[in-house]
């Protein structure tokens, strides 16, 4: 008799299913304000904060589950810390990446006649976590008291979020009503602060229109294919530039934002997402590029403005 066979479990899929229906019920939870004790991005249990699809996906499970607690641990870990998992808490999918290599002709028996180049391989693998507020008997230092919303004047500046825009050498021109990066001039058009009844959008609309910037053969050369409006190589690049303003929020304190929210722009995530299974694990390590590229630019710009006034 034949023994059945066990599927393995496939981490992508899984993911990836999760988060169409999610999309599908049409809301984007990692857009909703939130901070977790304190801090806006999920932790290791060592205090690391994750980043991108890991970043992205805990982000998610945190706002939707309404976990007060920023850390995040495998069941070893927690044994380690004397504490344990409540009984029927479900854990959460994570990815690491990992890289094998081949022997190379140098390395492998000099009787050996197949020579060979070393080759690198990557490879993906998952494991399981659960929040702190999952777990019995942590230490206090992993329920940390949550920090005051600092309250902010309607169509203001905020000066800190200001301040790290206006640093970045890409040139941004201020007027009219539509928010836009226009590649042929390199230039990002957003509407005035002034338009904005929530500074913390006008700021996520901006983060969103520097990332489309990012994309420049001259920066990091993103290239998904021919772009038009509504197809696959357009809905790839709105996804890196909705993650990349996330991710920069969460630096800065404002959540992703677009002028427009609506079914076509649902319709933009789920046909990628349906088009192939990893597409969610490869925009996200795009978008943590270019969140980690734009924070590079206004850093250097803000140090070069010092070194001149010095």
């Amino acid at each position: 008799m034949a023994r059945s066979r066990t599927s393995k479990f496939d981490a992508s899929e899984a993911i990836t299913n999760e988060l169409i229906r999610i999309i599908e019920r049409g809301v984007l939870p990692w857009r909703k304000p939130w901070t977790a004790g304190g801090s806006a991005r999920p932790l290791r249990h060592n205090s690391e904060p994750y980043q991108g699809v890991n970043n992205f996906l805990l982000t998610m499970r945190t706002v939707m589950a309404g976990y007060t607690s920023p850390f995040w641990m495998t069941v070893p870990q927690a044994n380690t810390l004397g504490a344990k998992i409540r009984k029927g808490e479900r854990s959460s999918v994570v990815v690491y990446y990992g890289q094998s290599r081949t022997q190379s002709d140098d390395e492998q028996d000099a009787n050996d006649g197949n020579a060979e180049e070393a080759r690198v391989f990557r490879f993906q693998k998952s494991y399981r976590v659960f929040n702190a507020d999952q777990i019995e008997g942590l230490p206090d230092a992993f329920h940390p008291d949550a920090c005051p919303v600092p309250d902010h004047m309607p169509s203001a500046p905020i000066p800190h979020m200001q301040a790290f825009f206006d640093a970045i050498d890409i040139t941004t021109v201020f007027g009219g009503t539509e928010a836009r990066y226009n590649p042929p001039v390199d230039k990002v058009f957003m509407p005035s602060i002034e338009r904005f009844k929530d500074p913390l959008n006008f700021y996520g609309v901006w983060a969103h229109e520097l990332a489309h910037a990012t994309k420049a053969p001259h920066r990091l050369n993103r290239d998904y294919g021919l772009s038009r409006f509504g197809n696959t190589a357009y809905s790839r690049e709105e996804i890196v530039a909705e993650l990349t303003s996330c991710f920069l929020g969460q630096e800065l304190g404002f959540t992703a934002h677009t002028l427009e929210l609506n079914a076509s722009y649902l319709y933009h995530w789920l046909r990628v997402l349906r088009s192939y299974k990893t597409a969610i694990f490869k925009h996200a390590a795009d978008a943590q590029k270019a969140c980690d590229y734009l924070i590079a630019r206004s850093e250097a710009g803000r140090a070069g403005a010092t070194d001149q006034a010095a």
